[in-house]
């Protein structure tokens, strides 16, 4: 709960408070005193003792006029409305005051627990996942994470996540809930909107990894320009009491700077130069680590599930920011020989040598990204490619699809996936339309199941078999029903077997 002159001092000690305003005077103090046990920033939850805050872009006069009907007596805003209410205070930000009181009513929980911050335009949902693993094997699965997947507050039973990083007051909500369940680390994404809209406003991490940065989320709904988006990112480094940084990555100068000038302690990893060098071995799924000091311990080999380069580079990242908060070598190896994140680039290996690929690729450059990495690694063998697109929404992705399946593949099976209201042909017929390569053989195959199947009993030695799309999803959206799946890497998995 929170009272009005706690209230008063926070947003006094934040310089966010303009002024106290009854119906009858303006007052720079709060003019009488009262304890709320409720905050909100939707209408529809709200009673006498809640305060209600109006937020948001499309915010409108009529939703904070409803929640007066229900009961409401005190509002917080950067405007006076023209209502009748017991008390509104004015601020200057109010989603900076939605993140510094939000802390305050849920009693700062992000004091009780040793949280991770990861940023990045490519790399966080696996870092995450890795971290949590080798952390769950140090901390008893006492490890919440808050990813753009799934969301585990428990540290054991996930639920779908409705944003990368969810707003301030949903944020604290949820470390208290991680608190009260015993959780004693946070592992979790940090967005560049994040920071855009003031949702981690006032959050000091105790370890930020700063993954990789390059051109996205640009337009005039998120960031008008990469300056922007960039400035918007770097602010993990600002606020973490610990920084870890790719060695390569662009901008790295920069970023290391931020580190110096904040007297922010950095660790780097990459290549020769960095402080942690990764090194690709034989297997393709195995690297080691070398630094030079070794204050972790960390020095040695490790083995993951995802396939590429840029994983084995996440894992190092995930293994010096789990070590910073208390993992050791032993943790870390088990941990990563045992993460796999849901739909990225999980790699099997049928026992005639074939590779199978399981991603969440859905768009273009998604799906260029895998292809590529698919057809350099396999450049004798065939590529197969088992995809589909989902139905009534995002029709522009298909074209795109077809164009990257053109570019790189020698077979695709067009397939479901979550057709909802569509025919799965008519959207296969679309994808199909953006493949300009006529070498390109492809064939349709409603029953996905069935593809894969056929695709891994047929798959030889060198080949590289892609199953895009659906990753782990346990279900198929088919007319407005979740209808049961098995998953793609379930199925993948069986039928290597």
């Amino acid at each position: 709960m929170l009272t009005l002159t706690q209230i008063q001092q926070i947003l006094e000690k934040e310089k966010l408070l303009r002024e106290f305003i009854t119906p009858t005077r303006w007052t720079l103090t709060a003019p009488f005193d009262k304890t709320f046990h409720n905050i909100t920033y939707d209408s529809r939850e709200v009673d006498a003792d809640t305060l209600f805050f109006c937020k948001g872009n499309n915010f409108q006069q009529r939703y904070l006029e409803q929640a007066l009907s229900e009961g409401l007596t005190c509002y917080l805003a950067e405007q006076p409305y023209d209502v009748s209410a017991e008390l509104a205070i004015i601020v200057t930000d109010v989603r900076k005051a939605l993140a510094v009181l939000s802390m305050a009513f849920y009693d700062y929980p992000q004091e009780k627990l040793k949280i991770i911050g990861i940023t990045g335009t490519k790399g966080k949902t696996t870092v995450a996942y890795f971290t949590k693993q080798i952390l769950d094997r140090t901390t008893s699965k006492k490890t919440a994470l808050l990813s753009t997947l799934n969301t585990t507050l428990d540290g054991v039973t996930f639920f779908k996540s409705k944003l990368t990083t969810p707003e301030s007051l949903d944020l604290y909500r949820m470390m208290a809930e991680a608190v009260e369940n015993k959780m004693t680390h946070l592992v979790m994404e940090v967005s560049s909107q994040a920071y855009k809209v003031a949702r981690v406003y006032g959050l000091i991490f105790d370890v930020g990894i700063f993954l990789n940065i390059s051109p996205d989320h640009i337009g005039p709904i998120e960031h008008p320009t990469f300056e922007d988006y960039f400035y918007c990112k770097r602010q993990l480094v600002t606020h973490s009491r610990q920084v870890i940084l790719h060695h390569e990555i662009d901008h790295f100068e920069l970023l290391l700077e931020l580190t110096k000038k904040k007297n922010i302690p950095v660790i780097t990893y990459g290549n020769k130069q960095a402080d942690y060098c990764i090194q690709p071995l034989e297997h393709p799924l195995a690297f080691s680590l070398t630094g030079a000091p070794d204050p972790f311990h960390l020095n040695g080999s490790y083995e993951i599930l995802l396939a590429g380069d840029f994983n084995k580079e996440n894992a190092a990242a995930a293994l010096l920011a789990s070590a910073l908060v208390g993992a050791d070598q032993k943790a870390g190896h088990q941990g990563l020989a045992e993460a796999l994140v849901p739909g990225r680039m999980n790699l099997l290996l049928k026992s005639n040598g074939a590779h199978i690929y399981v991603d969440y690729a859905h768009n273009y450059l998604s799906m260029k990204s895998l292809l590529a990495f698919a057809k350099e690694q396999h450049p004798a063998g065939r590529l197969v490619v088992i995809t589909g697109s989902t139905g009534n929404k995002a029709e522009s992705r298909r074209e795109g699809l077809g164009q990257a399946i053109g570019e790189y593949a020698d077979l695709a099976v067009l397939t479901s996936d979550d057709p909802n209201f569509e025919d799965p042909k008519k959207i296969a017929d679309e994808i199909q339309q953006g493949i300009k390569n006529n070498h390109v053989q492809v064939h349709f195959e409603i029953d996905r199941k069935k593809a894969i199947k056929e695709a891994i009993q047929t798959a030889g030695p060198n080949d590289a078999i892609i199953l895009a799309g659906k990753g782990t999803d346990k279900y198929m959206t088919v007319n407005g029903e979740s209808l049961p799946y098995e998953g793609d890497y379930h199925l993948a998995e069986k039928f290597i077997q």
